[in-house]
């Protein structure tokens, strides 16, 4: 998200304070729940490759004393092959991961108003993850752009963006714009 789309969310509320905090940052807006930061990510990601890293080195260590015992070199045996099937499965979430975090963030710059409704729309096993860019996205979107265009462009609010008769603009509406500043922020 630009400054200029958080300008115009936060209205008034979009001060020279705001502007500094966020620097250069590029801030995407995710509503389905399903955005993960990348640094928590990466942390995750480095844990379970340690743990990996620690299981097989337990299991050679394992392996080197169980010379000439047939039932622990099974043992072994069976445990290495459950450790190749877990990392593969482990391989596979990753990969899955990455590429639903590549194909929201390439719907959000892509300005889709619902991704969660463009997801339906996309024949998914035609898209491929090369690195960071996605094979066969953009020839979708192409064909939805014109088909559903709807579906894109900058949100806009509903309603008369005012109060409703009768409202009061002091703790309530700022308790909420406050709560998404400090979120944005990472505070």
């Amino acid at each position: 998200m630009s400054k200029e789309v958080l300008k115009k969310l936060l209205g008034n509320l979009f001060t020279p304070e705001v502007e500094k905090a966020l620097g250069d940052t590029e801030l995407a807006v995710v509503n389905d729940g399903s955005y993960i930061p990348r640094a928590k990510f990466n942390e995750e990601l480095k844990a379970l490759k340690d743990q990996l890293k620690q299981r097989d080195q337990q299991l050679k260590d394992l392996e080197g004393k169980a010379a000439g015992n047939e039932e622990m070199k099974k043992e072994l045996q069976k445990l290495q092959e459950a450790n190749k099937t877990t990392t593969e499965e482990y391989d596979k979430k990753v990969a899955q991961l990455q590429f639903d975090f590549a194909l929201d963030r390439a719907l959000t710059a892509g300005k889709v108003k619902n991704t969660k409704a463009v997801k339906a729309l996309l024949n998914l096993e035609g898209i491929k993850l090369d690195g960071e860019k996605l094979l066969g996205l953009d020839d979708q979107l192409k064909n939805l752009q014109q088909s559903d265009a709807y579906l894109f462009g900058e949100t806009q609010p509903v309603g008369g963006g005012g109060n409703p008769p009768g409202g009061d603009t002091t703790a309530g509406e700022n308790a909420g714009m406050n709560s998404f500043i400090r979120g944005a922020l990472g505070r």
